[in-house]
């Protein structure tokens, strides 16, 4: 089970989702030093599909699903990161919410 688990629904669309995330893991990379890996899926008929951002760093590894209506994190905190765990949590949710609504 995952330390953090977090879902948000959205109205964005895939495309405007696909952006956020690409955002989200370059800030990142920039700012913590994780590698991120982006795995985008064939979107259906629908515009629907699933993409995966699966980010890690020392301490921390978990994957970003990304999809037309929501996007869910779940993330795995090392020892010493866990004692931030509410810090973190917090953190993460102040910036989805910011770019995707408050929670429903």
């Amino acid at each position: 089970m995952p330390d953090i688990h977090m879902q948000r629904s959205h109205q964005l669309g895939l495309p405007a989702a696909r952006t956020i995330a690409h955002e989200w893991a370059q800030q990142l990379e920039e700012k913590y030093g994780a590698t991120c890996r982006y795995a985008q899926s064939p979107e259906s008929a629908d515009g629907d599909g699933v993409d995966s951002l699966h980010f890690s760093r020392s301490g921390l590894n978990g994957t970003l699903q990304v999809s037309a209506s929501s996007m869910v994190l779940d993330a795995k905190l090392g020892f010493l990161l866990a004692a931030f765990k509410e810090k973190i949590e917090a953190e993460i949710a102040r910036k989805l919410d910011a770019v995707l609504g408050p929670a429903l």
